[in-house]
């Protein structure tokens, strides 16, 4: 089952995320704490959003997102900040079911993009992507500021 994430969901979407931290061999990465995903998903002003996916009352994965726009479309789309599901749990459907569902979200907002970004050494989620007919932007870096470098630009 494919819902909504709740705010009683938000502590075990933290633990997901450090799972998938740990997956992806950066666990000192994630620093996010309960209380600011609360806030980013439920607060006044919610900023990013969430759906999960539940087998027996259990989660089994989460797909979490904010929108993102196109100057070229000019309108939103959704870009998929992160996508989990956890081991025990795979090939079950989940993450299909989990895409399935934001891309309706898509089409019924009228929303003309679905993104992510993938490890380049992730073989399973690349083939799992490109069996659903996500195209890969080779041609594009991505480029991030953090920490120190941020602050210094920012000075």
């Amino acid at each position: 089952m494919i819902r909504p994430a709740t705010p009683d969901d938000v502590s075990e979407i933290l633990a997901m995320v450090a799972e998938l931290a740990d997956y992806e061999k950066v666990p000192h990465e994630a620093r996010a704490t309960e209380a600011q995903l609360r806030t980013a998903l439920f607060g006044e002003r919610p900023a990013a959003f969430a759906h999960v996916a539940e087998d027996d009352g259990e989660l089994a994965g989460f797909a979490l997102w904010f929108l993102s726009f196109s100057t070229w479309r000019g309108v939103h789309g959704i870009y998929l900040e992160d996508l989990y599901v956890r081991p025990q749990h795979r090939g079950g459907g989940y993450g299909r079911a989990l895409l399935a569902e934001l891309a309706k979200i898509c089409v019924d907002r009228g929303y003309q993009r679905l993104e992510w970004s993938v490890l380049d050494w992730n073989a399973p989620a690349i083939g799992f992507y490109k069996k659903l007919g996500a195209i890969p932007m080779d041609e594009w870096t991505v480029y991030r500021l953090t920490d120190e470098p941020l602050r210094a630009l920012a000075e």
